[in-house]
């Protein structure tokens, strides 16, 4: 899994890893004009300014037993590590466990709920889809062909349904027929959208009609290729609803894999999972120190300092 994890978000490491090689290297101090220079590299990466600011200041006040890149390490774990805490669902036969997944168009949300429908197909739990991106005939039927592959029912309506009906209905359906875990898919919507983000918000509260304590977890799935837009959905998305935890898609097709630091630093919500490719095996729970030992590879803080 590590080796998928490197190889997934090699792009960020080549991006990120020229400017720190170039800068740090085995040096054992870093003079203000090359400090400045890292806190350009790493806004470049899209690390963001409150996590550049950090790393960068932890390299400045280095002792003489520490080097930079040693610290640079040691900084992007302790951004990283209060966020690592993998989705856990109750072991089959514990009740039913809703699921409200929410994001944009476009970000692989319906992609990541089918790769974690299959894992919890496979370690036994019953899964069950409820398809309330209604306005989208595409978005249904794309989930209704994803239950079939993986023989998961879907309960959906037709084309223009209330989603919160839909979804309201899916949790009767899925108690009744004793499922243990409910994927809830939403509207793919545009987080400047205020109305649309509204009624995001109703999907939410009719959810908690069905039982006070659901939905148990609201994931937002956010695209590593945005950069920094995806701060802004966040917020808007943090705003609307009662987020819970992140998942990052597409780090294998973007450079600016550094944004998972911005979110970090910024919201500190866990990160369930990241994807870094296509197959269901490329949607991996996230783990901080993994993470930054894929995406710093061979920078080997650990290496005799030069001057």
């Amino acid at each position: 899994m590590f080796s998928r994890l490197k190889a997934g978000i090699a792009r960020t490491r080549e991006s990120l890893m020229g400017g720190l090689d170039r800068l740090v290297g085995r040096k054992t101090r870093l003079d203000g004009a090359t400090l400045d220079e890292l806190e350009t590299v790493l806004l470049r990466s899209d690390v963001g300014v409150k996590a550049t600011m950090r790393i960068v200041d932890s390299v400045r006040r280095i002792d003489q037993k520490d080097t930079p890149a040693s610290a640079i390490e040691r900084e992007m774990n302790a951004i990283l590590a209060p966020c690592e805490a993998p989705l856990a669902f109750p072991p089959p036969g514990s009740g039913l466990f809703v699921l409200l997944v929410v994001g944009v168009n476009g970000v692989g949300k319906t992609t990541t709920i089918a790769k974690i429908a299959r894992r919890l197909r496979d370690s036994g739990h019953k899964v069950m889809l409820a398809a309330g991106d209604t306005f989208r005939a595409a978005a249904v039927e794309q989930l209704k062909t994803w239950g079939e592959r993986l023989d998961v029912p879907v309960v959906a309506q037709a084309h223009g349904a209330d989603p919160a009906a839909v979804i309201f209905d899916a949790c009767q359906a899925a108690q009744s027929r004793g499922m243990d875990v409910l994927i809830a898919d939403t509207a793919g919507r545009l987080h400047t959208q205020d109305n649309l983000m509204a009624e995001l918000a109703k999907v939410r509260r009719v959810i908690g009609r069905f039982d006070e304590r659901a939905p148990h977890e609201t994931l937002l799935v956010l695209d590593a290729t945005m950069g920094q837009n995806a701060i802004n959905q966040a917020e808007q998305f943090c705003a609307a609803v009662e987020v819970t935890g992140l998942a990052l898609t597409k780090l294998d097709g973007t450079a600016r894999g550094g944004v998972i630091f911005a979110l970090a630093e910024r919201f500190g919500l866990p990160i369930r999972y990241v994807g870094v490719g296509e197959s269901a095996e490329d949607l991996q729970d996230f783990a901080a120190t993994e993470f930054v030992g894929a995406l710093l590879g061979d920078f080997a803080p650990g290496e005799t300092a030069e001057p």
